[in-house]
């Protein structure tokens, strides 16, 4: 007995002493790894803006220095904020030490408006007379509209170039719901407002067609313009390599003037030794675009000025309540704009806003304290790549609205479903309800039993009502009558150009 009781003693001490190491050596990792978060780096002469684009791309990066951070590699694949890719750019372009840009993207994860603001940041970066030249084995489509802007863009030449044109695909669920015997009860304000359709239809309705071909077209017509631009070749020409599949290899890509040699990555690094005027054995300074925010910035030492301009991120889902990091909280993001608009230091606040909608009661708090905060102080509006439904509710009454050509907007609808599952639980599972009430409809939005015609008017209603709420709000906010906004409403996305067009 007391040999057994050692031994467990003994087990329990070496699991409480390796327990207490392992924390040790944990806190000092993330010791470490804080201190190097915060380390100021030193840009060396003719270094070079390395820039890789390996991470997601949010509006704004997450405040947690150890976000995306895996321990087991120790590497850290935490987002890039759009903002910290811009400012970098626009630093680099004044920096001395950085003599030009090396690009290297075969894919971004970025909707097209966000790609588009890293593209005018490197054209406007170019009135330097710095070069940018962009390499990679393989160009993905998004990534090459962005790599199209460089001085010289190269291809290894096994590589290949994706040029095909843009397809919006939807996925249509209602064969499988109905295999399982579950009715999508869906109760909808504006024809336009097709984000239910999955669940009732087998394909796209004409009104959703309509929409879908109207700003996927604009998108494509915006990357096919700035293409065109940039590397000299007539959009029509461009759409024939497309439709012809023209593109099949890297000796196509420099065929048809896609890009300007087919090279090997050795040979890549002595052309930037030759455009840094050094040595064949010299050593690069490559400075990352996640290094170069660490490196100190002039304006650092300037002083820090008393007015201030108040940039508050609505990026994600809008629900009620707080919400997480990847969410709009109406509650959480009212109290932001209100901490701006009382803040007598704020003098101006921008709303950036990247957000496909959600809840509208969160949608109309928010509102609220944008209207509060307008009477004070001037209210900006910056759409990212969507900001559309409730991300349009929170916007407009903005007394500017700014958007990218290929920003989705719009989606002025309302619509909620109530799934009927009772075949479901019935027959595939054999699974039975029954209950009693005190009243009528106690179970009212039951999800085990089909709504009945007064149930269906009861939320019919409400949905009218928040309908005509949310265009009362447009109308307001944009100086339109109540009709005008309705015709350009019910539910319809559109692209930012075509949102200017109809104000």
């Amino acid at each position: 007995m007391k040999s057994f009781l050692k031994t467990v003693l003994a087990v329990i001490t070496g699991i409480v002493v390796t327990s207490l190491i392992g924390c040790l050596i944990l806190v000092g990792v993330i010791g470490a790894l804080s201190s190097l978060s915060d380390k100021k780096i030193k840009v060396k002469p003719k270094s070079i803006l390395h820039f890789k684009l390996e991470t997601e791309i949010t509006d704004r990066a997450p405040d947690n220095p150890f976000e995306g951070f895996n321990p087991f590699s120790m590497e850290s694949k935490k987002p890039m904020g759009l903002k910290e890719i811009t400012d970098n750019i626009a630093r680099a372009k004044e920096d001395e030490n950085i003599k030009g840009i090396l690009m290297e993207i075969s894919s971004v994860e970025a909707g097209i408006s966000t790609i588009d603001e890293i593209r005018n940041a490197l054209i406007d970066f170019k009135q330097s007379g710095k070069f940018i030249i962009a390499y990679s084995d393989v160009y993905m489509q998004p990534a090459y509209y962005l790599a199209s802007v460089a001085d010289s863009l190269f291809l290894n030449p096994e590589g290949y170039l994706e040029f095909r044109g843009v397809k919006g695909q939807l996925v249509f669920i209602k064969g499988l719901l109905s295999k399982l015997e579950i009715e999508a009860q869906l109760i909808r304000h504006g024809k336009y407002k097709s984000a239910g359709e999955a669940l009732y239809l087998d394909k796209m309705s004409n009104e959703n067609r309509e929409q879908y071909t109207a700003f996927i077209g604009a998108i494509w017509n915006h990357i096919l313009k700035g293409i065109s631009e940039t590397r000299k070749i007539p959009v029509d020409e461009l759409n024939a390599i497309a439709d012809s599949l023209r593109l099949r290899n890297a000796q196509d890509a420099l065929n048809n003037k896609f890009v300007d040699g087919t090279v090997y990555y050795d040979e890549i690094l002595s052309l930037m030794r030759k455009k840094i005027d050094i040595g064949e054995k010299d050593k690069l300074n490559f400075v990352t675009l996640a290094k170069y925010s660490k490196a100190p910035d002039k304006k650092d030492s300037k002083k820090i000025p008393s007015e201030k301009i108040a940039i508050v991120y609505a990026q994600g889902d809008i629900v009620d309540g707080e919400g997480d990091k990847d969410q709009v909280g109406g509650t959480a993001f009212a109290k932001a704009i209100r901490e701006a608009r009382e803040n007598e230091k704020v003098k101006a606040v921008v709303l950036r806003v990247n957000s496909p909608g959600g809840s509208a009661l969160a949608s109309e708090i928010i509102l609220r304290e944008v209207l509060l905060t307008k009477k004070i102080k001037p209210v900006i509006v910056s759409m990212g790549d969507v900001a559309a439904s409730g991300g349009y509710y929170i916007s407009c009454a903005a007394d500017t609205i700014f958007a990218r050509p290929t920003t989705i907007t719009g989606s002025i609808g309302v619509f909620g479903v109530i799934p009927n599952a009772q075949g479901f639980f019935n027959n595939k599972l054999g699974i039975t309800f029954d209950g009693v009430e005190t009243n009528t409809y106690s179970d009212f939005m039951s999800t085990v039993r089909p709504l009945d015609q007064f149930e269906r008017n009861v939320i019919f209603q409400e949905i009218e009502r928040i309908y005509e709420t949310f265009i009362a709000h447009v109308a307001k906010g944009r100086n339109k009558t109540r009709d005008e906004v309705d015709s350009v409403g019910q539910g319809r996305v559109w692209s930012g150009t075509d949102a200017k067009q109809i104000g």
